[in-house]
């Protein structure tokens, strides 16, 4: 039986600045802003709301529990999107471009196996961890 259509989920993370926010998430990502305040910032993350608020608790500087993943370790926590390959190629040229620090470079992960998927960890200006991935066959995202 066919899904229906995923509702947008709705994401809230702590910024230390919002001027390095909207650099981050609009100009990098390419994500579109949509409302704002003086204490957060309202982005379009490839249709699902994330809301960064500024906090001088934000995590930059605080260390994060990484997890084992195929020989890689994967920061904890961390949110993102699963993009069509095409766009995931991009996105990672882009970072690439713009010289960011990579937690795990861009790579195939589970070769092979179920699940094989294209992944790459990053860390906004504030130490939120990112992390994007695409399937070169959709229907392995749950596979197992």
């Amino acid at each position: 039986m066919p899904r229906p259509p995923l509702p947008p989920f709705h994401l809230a993370v702590p910024v230390h600045d919002l001027a390095a926010a909207r650099d981050f998430y609009g100009r990098l990502l390419g994500c579109v802003e949509g409302r704002s305040d003086s204490q957060w910032v309202d982005f379009d993350l490839y249709g699902h709301q994330l809301v960064c608020h500024r906090s001088d608790a934000a995590r930059a500087s605080t260390p994060q529990a990484h997890n084992a993943v195929d020989g890689h370790d994967v920061p904890v926590p961390h949110f993102g999107v699963v993009l069509p390959m095409d766009d995931w190629t991009a996105l990672a040229t882009r970072l690439r471009g713009a010289g960011v620090r990579f937690v795990v470079e861009p790579h195939v992960r589970f070769a092979g196996g179920p699940g094989e998927q294209s992944t790459m960890f990053f860390h906004d200006p504030s130490g939120n961890a990112l992390e994007f991935k695409a399937f070169a066959d959709p229907s392995q995202l749950f596979a197992r």
